[in-house]
């Protein structure tokens, strides 16, 4: 049957049988059918047929938010989450369907093409109406803080990275990306360097992206070129045998992302991640559709982008998005 959810009438989703949802991807009228259609939500069955690249969220009811499921379903979610997360994906149904089928393909690319399709999605979406109604409520303020925002040391054969922005939680600034950069960099072009240590100064790790820049190129191409040749979590992801991630506190968008391909990452008790940008009109842009879904899998990562929900250290630990949790973090 089609439901109507009442905060957003003007979004169908539909509830279906699994003979149902079947009976729709074997028709040729699939595509018409989820023309308009936000998400597709199945309940109680244990196998679900791919999507494909069917521009719809599959959601299946579950054991809870992040159990495993079919592996046809986008994520998994309990009955009593429904509500909250297709408010959110009834809120941004273009970021959200366009998230959901780039996640598909992350399991059969590596990691550059991945960074590159990533890159593709979330400039188009920088260019769309979503994005642009969260933006026109919430103008960019370009930052004058001209202070070093990454910090770098060496003792012996150890690199240690600080992000250094702590008045702003390190919101990672177009300067914070080109200093993290340079800073990685350095590793990957010395091979005695034998360790990494990437962590974040005050009280959390990173906030993610400065949402006071967002939207502030006016060339979207250009951005996403850009992106690509100036990527932070590319350069972890070729050095990641040799960092450690030290996370604390809010570790969100970006701050993950990019932390989630270090060989190894440790989370203090007062860890919190969570992967806000559906909240904007976005998808995470910063590798995170690689890097999480690589350690989590793509329905959990999708679980964590379509709720924005902030999960703690210890259910990372047991999912295996961080390898240990410690209680001995130092915010100087």
């Amino acid at each position: 049957m089609i439901v109507e959810w009442f905060y957003a009438p003007s979004i169908e989703a539909l509830e279906l049988s699994f003979e149902a949802y079947r009976q729709l991807l074997a028709s040729p009228f699939a595509d018409e059918r989820v023309a308009e259609c936000a998400a597709i939500v199945v309940a109680n069955v244990t196998d679900l047929p791919s999507p494909g690249r069917l521009p719809v969220v599959v959601i299946a009811i579950g054991d809870g938010f992040g159990a495993n499921g079919p592996a046809g379903a986008d994520l998994v979610i309990g009955e009593d989450d429904l509500h909250d997360v297709m408010g959110k994906i009834t809120a941004a149904p273009v970021a959200a369907r366009s998230l959901v089928v780039l996640l598909r393909s992350m399991p059969d690319v590596g990691v550059e093409a991945g960074l590159a399709a990533e890159s593709s999605v979330y400039s188009m979406l920088q260019a769309a109406g979503e994005f642009a109604a969260w933006r026109a409520a919430n103008p960019p303020h370009l930052s004058d803080d001209d202070r070093p925002t990454v910090a770098a040391s060496r003792d012996a054969d150890v690199l240690t990275i600080a992000l250094d922005r702590p008045h702003r939680h390190n919101a990672i600034s177009t300067r914070m990306r080109d200093e993290l950069s340079a800073a990685l960099a350095i590793a990957v072009a010395d091979d005695s360097i034998q360790g990494v240590v990437l962590r974040g100064n005050g009280p959390s790790f990173s906030s993610g992206g400065d949402l006071d820049e967002f939207g502030s190129r006016p060339d979207v191409a250009i951005a996403h070129v850009t992106r690509l040749a100036r990527s932070p979590a590319h350069l972890v992801h070729r050095i990641g045998d040799r960092v450690t991630a030290k996370i604390h506190g809010a570790t969100l968008g970006g701050g993950i992302e990019v932390a989630a391909f270090a060989g190894r990452v440790e989370a203090d008790e007062s860890t919190r991640i969570a992967l806000p940008e559906i909240g904007l009109g976005l998808i995470p842009g910063a590798g995170g559709t690689v890097s999480l879904s690589r350690r989590i899998g793509r329905q959990r990562t999708a679980a964590l982008a379509l709720s924005g929900r902030r999960v703690d250290a210890e259910t990372a630990l047991a999912w295996g998005l961080v390898d240990t949790v410690v209680s001995n973090h130092d915010s100087a």
